[in-house]
């Protein structure tokens, strides 16, 4: 097992705790105490991040979101508080997972191995796709336009590879939301709305096709044909 996994908390028991946990089971491991040690380590390039919410410095959504411009692997927040709204603010900032405090050390490795191993089937993966003007690179996680490289978040590119991959199938907000997030989320769907706003708003930036069709009342279906609208 050659897997890198950053742990990020201001608690030194806890990073300590995880560390020898984690060495123990195999996995590199990367630590740091506070947000502006994390940035500084990134260039490591972790598989999975293991990332607290609250720090003094930088709090974790705000390492998130600026970590998450430049890795794609999974973020899972390690978190004191159990509320739906913090959940979703986790989510929207580009977390994959969240893990209330305190948690036992064998679930916390299980969910970070069965990560890793959704992971590890992404990049197994050597799929292109092409949509209109559009390539999907699903092994290197790239979208180009027109010759033109669209970048999105992570929870982005999973939308577009889930609606991509079943072209002209309708998947409602609620499919979306445990596909992507999955069932551990225990979020809002409405968070889908705004990813996939995002995502429009990225894609007609370079093209005026409609790659993701609202259906009334419905969901969303990937429109890869030739037509507009």
């Amino acid at each position: 097992m050659n897997e890198k996994i950053m742990l990020i908390d201001d608690e030194k028991g806890v990073i300590a705790v995880m560390k020898t946990y984690f060495e123990r089971s195999g996995y590199q491991v990367i630590t740091a105490y506070s947000g502006e040690e994390a940035l500084g380590k990134i260039s490591g390039l972790p598989d999975l991040v293991l990332l607290d919410v609250s720090m003094p410095d930088m709090d974790g959504l705000t390492v998130c979101q600026t970590i998450r411009q430049h890795i794609t692997c999974p973020i899972l927040f390690l978190t004191a508080r159990d509320e739906t709204a913090d959940k979703i603010r986790g989510f929207s900032a580009g977390a994959d997972d969240y893990i209330v405090k305190p948690f036992d050390l064998d679930e916390l490795g299980a969910r970070v191995a069965a990560h890793l191993r959704r992971e590890n089937r992404r990049q197994e993966q050597s799929v292109l796709r092409f949509f209109h003007n559009m390539v999907i690179d699903y092994a290197r996680r790239e979208i180009t336009i027109g010759g033109a490289p669209v970048a999105l978040s992570k929870k982005e590119f999973d939308i577009v590879e889930m609606l991509s991959l079943h072209a002209g199938q309708v998947f409602d907000r609620e499919r979306i939301y445990e596909t992507v997030w999955g069932l551990e989320g225990d979020g809002s769907s409405d968070t889908v709305m705004e990813h996939i706003r995002k995502i429009r708003a990225k894609f007609s930036a370079v093209s005026l096709h409609n790659y993701i069709e609202t259906v009334w009342g419905v969901g969303y279906r990937w429109n890869g044909s030739n037509k507009c609208g």
